[in-house]
């Protein structure tokens, strides 16, 4: 069957078929001639590359692991030392814990960024990347993420030293100037507060300019014993000396006070009364349970010496009656003694009637 003419490919659009296959052989020669002259180049950067991936990766992780086992070799110390006597306070497994997870996460952060960024340098350079453009850029950045988030940033560093240098931990009663209570956890930026009436306080790690802690080092107890001004002073500090022996010998207060109870000597001298000043110096966290059980035995040991134990106004005495009052026996002045009074005319009789009288 004939085709038509419309359809049979005109002779100028039949491609020139040798040259065409001269032109892929060259062109396939020039590639082959091009892989062939940079393939050792090519080669020499993908392992370098790869080199550096593979070296950046084992760093990190074992520095991870070391950190992890630092963390955890930290917290096992912690619980043996909890179970012997004062170490629930001394030292806290679960402040121990926060603050060794704390540090660890910091610390783990900051070897990540330092050996993943230097392999990320590093595979650019090996890439014939310049550096100082993208250095100049991040710069810039970083100078304006610094000034957005200053206070982010000042809450981060505030809380990293707080934690480094261990000035409070979970448990620990502080006073952090804009709020106080009981630390029950502490962050990189937020520290949480238990105030005494149960709230809650979040304050910011660089809001807090000073902190005071009540739960380190030791405390002092104190009571102040109000005593009649002719009580015997020596017998006064033999019963206390009694009841301070006898305390010190029970349990748990044996744990609790962390010297001798003293008296250390009177106070203030009244005309109807006399203070007696007696200290001790105790746990942290628990002067004011040894200072009610001190208050409570001084009374009870008081009383059965026959000591009186007087408040702030003073008492009256027992054996002394009151002075009569001179004015009990004086009537008080009457308005009818004046016959010219108002109320002596209102009493006098009504006189009769002058005239004579009608009768029937």
């Amino acid at each position: 069957m004939p085709w038509p003419a419309a359809l049979l490919p005109l002779a100028a659009d039949v491609p020139d078929a040798p040259a065409s296959v001269k032109e892929a052989q060259e062109s396939v020669t020039e590639a082959a001639s091009f892989i062939e002259q940079n393939w050792a180049t090519w080669l020499s950067i993908g392992l370098r590359i790869l080199l550096i991936v593979v070296i950046a990766a084992v760093i990190r992780s074992a520095v991870r692991k070391a950190l992890t086992k630092l963390i955890t070799r930290m917290n096992t110390s912690a619980e043996a030392v909890e179970g012997t006597a004062l170490g629930g306070l001394l030292v806290n497994a679960e402040r121990r814990r926060q603050r060794s997870e704390a540090i660890g996460s910091v610390l783990r952060s900051v070897a990540s960024f330092l050996i993943l960024g230097t392999a990320a340098l590093m595979v650019l350079a090996a890439l014939k990347i310049d550096l100082a453009p993208l250095l100049a850029s991040a710069g810039v950045a970083g100078v304006a993420i610094g000034f957005g988030a200053r206070n982010l940033v000042t809450d981060f560093l505030s809380g990293v030293f707080m934690i480094m240098e261990d000035q409070y931990g979970v448990g620990d009663k502080i006073d952090a100037g804009v709020a106080s209570g009981e630390v029950i956890e502490v962050g990189l930026r937020v520290t949480k507060l238990r105030g005494d009436n149960g709230e809650i306080w979040y304050v910011r790690n660089g809001e807090i300019k000073r902190i005071g802690n009540l739960s380190q080092g030791w405390a002092t107890a104190g009571v102040d014993v109000q005593v009649k001004p002719s009580e015997n002073l020596s017998r006064i500090r033999e019963v206390v000396k009694e009841v301070a022996d006898a305390m010190a010998k029970e349990s748990p207060w044996d744990e609790r006070l962390w010297g001798p109870v003293e008296v250390l000597g009177l106070d203030e001298v009244l005309l109807a009364s006399m203070t007696v000043k007696v200290s001790a110096k105790t746990m942290p966290g628990q002067q004011f349970a040894v200072e009610r059980e001190l208050r409570w035995r001084i009374k009870e040991s008081f009383d059965a010496a026959g000591i009186r134990i007087i408040g702030g106004v003073p008492a009256p005495e027992e054996d002394e009656e009151a002075p009569a009052d001179p004015s009990a026996s004086v009537a008080a002045p009457s308005a009818l003694a004046n016959p010219a009074s108002p109320q002596s005319l209102a009493t006098a009789p009504i006189p009769p009637p002058a005239g004579p009288r009608i009768t029937k």
